[in-house]
């Protein structure tokens, strides 16, 4: 019982509704959606080498401006995206309008571009939700400079870079003596890490359902296996051009990136085409669970028309049988039998039993 709780039922909580605001967003000719209103921009600057690390909370977006001509090594995150803060850093760090423009814009799919000095990357970065079980994503730009890497993200209050911070926070980590280009794998290293994650919330919900499906084929099991289908569908969809991403990075011959740095980026490769690959297999998987919830439901239906076959079957000698001395014709012998109804009955008894030791022997039902 308490393995069904891993499942709820899409009415509790219905996050079709958000889908469907998603929907009303959408921008047909710009292929993006409008971007929701965002109530505060949080602003976090690491700033280290291999022996000092410092780590600020910005008040306001000029203050992180000071470690632009800074040496060492600089990690810019932005939570939450607005147009002021984001014209501003940009400008400040000579990121191109075009890029500014797709850190802006809500909804893109995965890309990776090089535009003047900096290494430009868009992906999504998802979440599993256990109330709903739903898949979240959330867009994440990162730029990639001299010295610097800046991340955009457009919820201010989640993210999966603790493990970076925490790194970054201990002295003599790989992450701490290493430049910029490896921040930036480290940064898409954990958010495609997570995928892992969200993937592993999918399938002990596909666990669930294949041991629900076989006891309780009913309509809400079904509707359970569309929502599923489809959140595994968003799923897929996110991730899939990632694939991209990382196969740009690894044919660019960008000097911001170092030579004894692809190595880590081919291992976030090999790790995000393992996760389209494990996304594929899991839709395949529900499409499966479906197929399951459809012989299901033959078979039970199969049971009832065997059940229904066998009691006709019974009843049709016994009808036949009544049905002849139902007739009223005057010149029937048997009719003047003092013991006929009794011997009748006696007959259809016999007949009954013995048609179902029959087909009892011969494993009918």
């Amino acid at each position: 019982m308490a393995k069904h709780a891993l499942l709820p039922i899409p009415d509790a909580i219905n996050p079709f509704k958000v889908r469907k605001q998603r929907l009303m967003n959408f921008n047909p000719v710009t292929a993006t959606t409008t971007r929701r209103p965002v109530d505060h921009v949080r602003i976090t600057v690491f700033e280290y080498s291999a022996d000092v690390v410092h780590e600020e909370v910005m008040e306001k977006v000029s203050d992180c401006f000071r470690f632009f001509k800074t040496d060492c090594i600089k990690w810019i995150n932005v939570d939450g995206i607005r147009r002021e803060e984001v014209e501003a850093i940009c400008k400040n760090y000579n990121v191109h309008f075009l890029l500014m423009e797709d850190i802006l814009s809500e909804g893109q799919r995965a890309k990776m571009d090089e535009i003047g000095d900096n290494l430009f990357c868009l992906l999504p970065m998802m979440y599993f939700q256990p109330e709903s079980s739903t898949v979240n994503q959330e867009q994440v730009s990162l730029v990639l400079g001299k010295n610097v890497v800046i991340s955009f993200q457009d919820d201010p209050d989640r993210d999966v870079f603790n493990p970076i911070r925490d790194r970054l926070r201990t002295g003599g980590t790989k992450l701490r003596t290493s430049g910029a280009d490896y921040l930036f794998y480290s940064l898409l290293d954990v958010i495609v890490d997570n995928y892992f994650q969200v993937m592993d919330n999918l399938g002990e919900r596909i666990e669930v359902l294949e041991e629900i499906i076989p006891r309780q084929p009913t309509n809400r099991t079904l509707a359970r296996i569309n929502f599923l289908r489809k959140e595994m569908l968003i799923f897929k969809r996110g991730i899939a051009p990632v694939r991209e991403v990382l196969g740009g990075i690894l044919k660019t011959e960008n000097s911001l990136i170092e030579e004894n740095t692809e190595k880590y980026f081919k291992d976030v490769y090999d790790h995000i085409v393992q996760a389209v690959d494990m996304a594929e297999s899991y839709r395949d998987l529900v499409m499966n669970l479906q197929e399951l919830y459809h012989a299901q439901m033959n078979q039970k239906l199969n049971e009832v028309m065997k059940v229904l076959a066998v009691v006709t079957t019974l009843m049709a000698p016994l009808t036949v049988i009544t049905g002849i001395y139902g007739m009223n014709f005057e010149h029937m012998p048997e009719l003047k039998t003092p013991y006929g109804y009794f011997v009748v009955l006696s007959i259809m008894l016999v007949m009954f039993i013995g048609m179902i030791i029959i087909f009892r022997k011969r494993g009918w039902f």
